[in-house]
């Protein structure tokens, strides 16, 4: 059961990411976000898989862990590219 219930919550903070995807390549600026909010989400993912991987615990839900550290590592990403899009138009 406890890994059911940590699979439903991994699973829910992980249906955000793509919205968040979407709205940084639709928007093109990085203003609203945080890079350092992001950049504590990934290092706890890190942490999260770091401790299925310790204790030998790898099912399914590692999984998710994995999906949902490369969904925010590529909003990371978004947020250096819109940053530099904002730089750019404020030359402009």
């Amino acid at each position: 059961m406890s890994r059911l219930l940590e699979a439903i919550m991994v699973i829910s903070f992980g249906l955000s990411w793509p919205i968040s995807i979407a709205k940084s390549l639709k928007a093109k600026t990085a203003k609203g976000k945080s890079i350092l909010f992001i950049l504590f989400i990934i290092f706890g993912y890190a942490c999260g898989i770091a401790g299925k991987i310790v204790s030998g615990d790898i099912t399914y839900v590692f999984f998710f862990y994995i999906l949902n550290f490369l969904m925010v590592s590529f909003d990371a990403c978004l947020y250096f590219r819109n940053s530099k899009l904002d730089r750019r138009s404020a030359k402009n």
